[in-house]
């Protein structure tokens, strides 16, 4: 049992995480205020899959640990080809919205906060994006999920309208 305990802290990180927001609730109590904390972060393996989640504990490190565990749960597949997304899309959760365009290789990631981390995460290194509307981060990061969600990959299109790749791209 002990070997087993070694043997995961010596594992190499798979995926990378990254923090996009903490934030900190007050409930005020008998004795003063008592705070919580809220965590939304991003989890991805650089090689097209990509997660988020968002935790909630009464201390950082716990509401840190528990969104990126519920991050690893709801990974999805990113069709991510030559460092950019194949076509553009916009993305949309309640009021937020999330334009995302492909971009010729060196123009790298220009996006806000919350999507650039979710587009570094996913692997894409060249990708053009605008915010529209709300820019509530956990809202902003459902949105480039939307998107996300939505792309679809060369070969997909192809069988979609029953032609070969070869016929899509000429």
């Amino acid at each position: 049992m002990e070997h087993q305990k070694n043997f995961d802290r010596e594992q190499p990180k798979e995926f990378v995480e990254k923090l996009i927001k903490l934030n900190r609730t007050a409930k005020v109590v008998k004795g003063g205020r008592r705070f919580s904390f809220s965590a939304l972060t991003v989890v991805g393996d650089q090689k097209g899959r990509v997660g988020f989640g968002f935790g909630k504990a009464n201390d950082v490190t716990e509401a840190i640990r528990k969104s990126i565990d519920k991050a690893k749960r709801n990974l999805v597949n990113v069709p991510i080809k030559n460092g950019t997304i194949p076509h553009d899309i916009i993305g949309n959760y309640k009021s937020s919205s999330v334009l995302l365009k492909p971009a010729c290789s060196g123009t790298g990631i220009i996006a806000g906060g919350p999507v650039r981390a979710v587009l570094e995460a996913a692997g894409a290194t060249d990708v053009l994006a605008k915010s529209l509307g709300s820019n509530t981060s956990v809202n902003v990061v459902r949105a480039t999920f939307d998107a996300v969600c939505n792309l679809m990959d060369a070969r997909t299109i192809a069988k979609n309208r029953g032609k070969s790749l070869k016929d899509l791209w000429g």
